[in-house]
């Protein structure tokens, strides 16, 4: 449909009206404004403070590691990793609660440290950390 100011002339009137538009966008920014608060699912606890304790008859932790060439070692020496299991089942034995510290380079291939926290689960030790560097 084409709309003319006169009779004589036929250009066509093609003038878009972007109010409509700008009353939508309008509506959809408030919209966005009032439910953004809403997506915090964090919950506001203040903690209670109380005295530093230390814990009761802690033994320390043993270390595994994985160095940059992929050396496995066991609290500082040296082991293969396909024997790592065999060892790791023995700590478990004179141990049950046995408590690992896994720490690997940042290069060492994912698939090194996938099978050692294999044979560490295999080998029925739950008490694992996986130590990281801090960037503070």
């Amino acid at each position: 449909m084409a709309f003319s100011s006169s009779s004589d002339n036929d250009d066509v009137l093609s003038e878009i009206n972007i109010t409509p538009l700008v009353d939508v966008m309008l509506v959809l920014l408030v919209a966005f404004i009032v439910t953004a608060p809403l997506l915090n699912n964090a919950v506001h606890v203040n903690l209670p403070r109380t005295v530093a304790t230390a814990p009761a008859d802690q033994k320390p932790a043993v270390t595994v590691s994985v160095d940059a060439k992929g050396v496995v070692y066991l609290d500082k020496r040296p082991t293969d990793l396909r024997l790592i299991g065999a060892e790791l089942s023995a700590l478990k034995a004179n141990n049950p609660d046995v408590a690992l510290n896994l720490q690997a380079d940042e290069g060492v291939p994912y698939g090194t440290v996938a099978k050692l926290m294999a044979a560490i689960e295999h080998a029925g030790i739950s008490k694992l950390s996986v130590l990281t560097a801090n960037n503070g």
